[in-house]
């Protein structure tokens, strides 16, 4: 008797949490939450802070079937989520400047060279990339094949990234092969979602590293209107005609003083 009266409230709560009332009460509130009211997927998800390792985790318990409970806690998440980036870690608020770099001529040496030689510059490069990074205050937020993505608090302290990964580089070596990257480096104010940043700054600095020749660090005028001159040699500014990049961009190659 116990048991079916425990399985009859067991099917009301279940019932109740898939009605479309408090689906729709649930969507509702979540709209109105700070932060992102689609916190739960891959992308929002995507980081290592607080909220995107128990948004993952949440998300995994889904139950097949629609939930309000589930959204309510993704929505508790959320605001989590909203009120960190609020006091600081920004979503198209806050200033950054971004690092794109990768290997030239990596695809091709690759191809020759064979997988355990490619996979072992890859290894080598990946560390000192990541090492340059941390030591000028940056943070790695993606790889990217044989490149990086990276962000900074500064353009200076990107070039200092830059700086001391062209000098570990200029030291290595894998099967006749000694790598060279581009580098390409904007400051903007893209979204930030979950670890990863997305919009219109992001394309544009991948737009100017690939624009850049190898060993070469290409720097947007904005970026460039940061910089310390005492510290670095700034080039002639051009134009970038590049598909995808604004109008009325400009890079410079930028080089220690």
């Amino acid at each position: 008797m116990a048991e079916r009266r425990i399985d009859r409230i067991r099917e009301m709560a279940v019932r109740a949490d898939s009605h479309p009332a408090a689906l729709r009460a649930t969507a509702w509130l979540r709209s109105r939450l700070p932060g992102d009211s689609r916190f739960g997927d891959t992308l929002s998800t995507a980081g290592r802070e607080g909220p995107q390792v128990l948004g993952r985790r949440v998300s995994q318990l889904q139950p097949a079937r629609a939930s309000a409970s589930h959204e309510l806690g993704l929505g508790m998440l959320q605001l989590w989520q909203g009120l960190s980036e609020a006091s600081g870690r920004g979503r198209g608020e806050e200033q950054v400047t971004l690092l794109f770099a990768d290997l030239a001529g990596f695809s091709s040496w690759a191809l020759e060279a064979g997988d355990e030689a490619a996979v072992e510059l890859l290894r080598l490069v990946g560390a000192a990339a990541e090492q340059a990074i941390g030591d000028a205050g940056g943070v790695v937020v993606k790889r990217l094949g044989d490149g990086v993505m990276a962000s900074f608090p500064g353009c200076d302290k990107a070039l200092d990234a830059v700086f001391e990964l062209l000098d570990r580089l200029a030291e290595m070596e894998v099967a006749g092969y000694r790598p060279r990257m581009r580098y390409g480096i904007h400051c903007g104010r893209p979204r930030r979602l979950g670890g990863d940043y997305f919009g219109v700054d992001v394309n544009t600095t991948a737009r100017v590293m690939a624009a850049a020749d190898p060993d070469q660090v290409l720097v947007s005028n904005r970026a460039c209107a940061q910089l310390d001159g005492g510290r670095f040699k700034v080039g002639r500014h051009k134009r970038l005609k590049a598909p995808g990049a604004p109008v009325d961009l400009r890079v410079a190659p930028v080089e220690r003083a």
